[in-house]
């Protein structure tokens, strides 16, 4: 797509409509994902990362691939990806401020299978800071044969070794265990698992139609408002395309089920960075992705990881009070290193 015949309040109210849909089927992705971890015994933690972290992940899978091979934007496929991350450890500091149960943060009220997820997440979004700087420093001739980067197939292997980790540890994880017993208790007497998954099916599918617009709409907002991709990719698209992390997360919390908000949103990461990523480089024909995306990148993967170490000392130091009824420590911390990572993002990369 190369002209842009739309006016701006044109382009934003598109945003606003396709943002809307997205958070609507969001809520019937929570509820049921819910479902279906009480109707299969696989608990929270698990049903989190894969059912409901990948789900609320789709409008980044659909908003990278159109992006490299409607609109030709590699570069703002990689900034939603990595924008996403950044905005889904803001709402971790969020979901804080609404906590109120038991007096304590919500990081620890959740088990410890998170604390697995936090390090496989921080070790994945460390491996696409190597991809970005190696490629970087390397001319795109010395790949020319390789269909995806070589840094890609790790990165996905690390993927799939995870998900295989953060199924054994959540099985024998006895917090997760006793909390699939209680979810009996829940008002879903009458819901089916073939129900649930024909729902969970067709949320799926508007949220993913929804994003492969918002790849059109980001591309005219950069073009009519002269902003580098990048930028509108971290920070426009990524804030629209998280939005069912957030309403699924909020959801969670209504059902006082913590444990699947935040495992939502570190699965989400997880999938952004081993499955997205690489599924944007087999989308990107003739030259490795990360040759073709700009090194700011690198600046909004350090920032996630320092976010992400952030949850993780929450997240190991436990039986903590909330040191006020309005803010704890990580949250305030999650929520200035967003601030800081935006401001980074708008000085350099416009």
């Amino acid at each position: 797509m190369t002209e842009i015949a739309q006016s701006i309040p044109g382009l934003w109210l598109q945003l606003l409509l396709t943002a809307g849909l997205i958070l609507f089927a969001s809520y019937f992705l929570a509820k049921s994902a819910d479902i279906i971890a009480l109707r299969t015994g696989l608990g929270r933690s698990f049903i989190g990362v894969v059912l409901l972290g990948t789900a609320t992940s789709l409008p980044e899978l659909g908003t990278g691939v159109s992006a490299i091979t409607i609109v030709g934007q590699p570069d703002l496929a990689v900034g939603d990806a990595f924008g996403s991350n950044l905005f889904n450890l803001f709402i971790i500091g969020l979901l804080d401020l609404f906590w109120r149960n038991a007096g304590v943060p919500i990081l620890n009220s959740v088990s410890l299978t998170s604390v697995l997820i936090a390090i496989l997440g921080i070790l994945v979004i460390s491996i696409t800071v190597v991809a970005v700087y190696f490629h970087g420093h390397m001319p795109a001739s010395s790949f020319g044969g390789w269909f995806v980067s070589p840094v890609t197939i790790i990165l996905f292997v690390i993927f799939v070794f995870s998900m295989y980790m953060i199924y054994r540890f959540a099985q024998s994880d006895s917090h997760n265990q006793s909390e699939t017993a209680n979810m009996s208790d829940e008002s879903y007497e009458s819901e089916s698992l073939i129900r649930a998954g024909v729902t969970y099916a067709i949320a799926a599918v508007v949220i993913i139609c929804s994003a492969i617009w918002l790849a059109y709409t980001g591309e005219g907002i950069a073009h009519a408002m002269h902003l580098e991709a990048s930028f509108v990719g971290t920070q426009f698209l990524a804030f629209s395309t998280s939005l069912p992390e957030l309403a699924a997360s909020l959801a969670a919390l209504r059902i006082n089920a913590p444990e699947l908000a935040i495992t939502n949103l570190l699965g989400s990461n997880l999938f952004n960075m081993g499955f997205i990523l690489t599924i944007d480089d087999l989308a990107l024909v003739g030259q490795p992705l990360w040759s073709s995306v700009s090194s700011i990148h690198e600046a909004t993967a350090l920032f996630a990881i320092f976010m992400t170490c952030v949850v993780l000392i929450g997240l190991m130091v436990r039986t903590r009070p909330r040191p006020t009824k309005l803010i704890t420590y990580e949250s305030a911390a999650l929520i200035g290193l967003y601030a800081a990572a935006s401001l980074y993002v708008f000085r350099f990369a416009t």
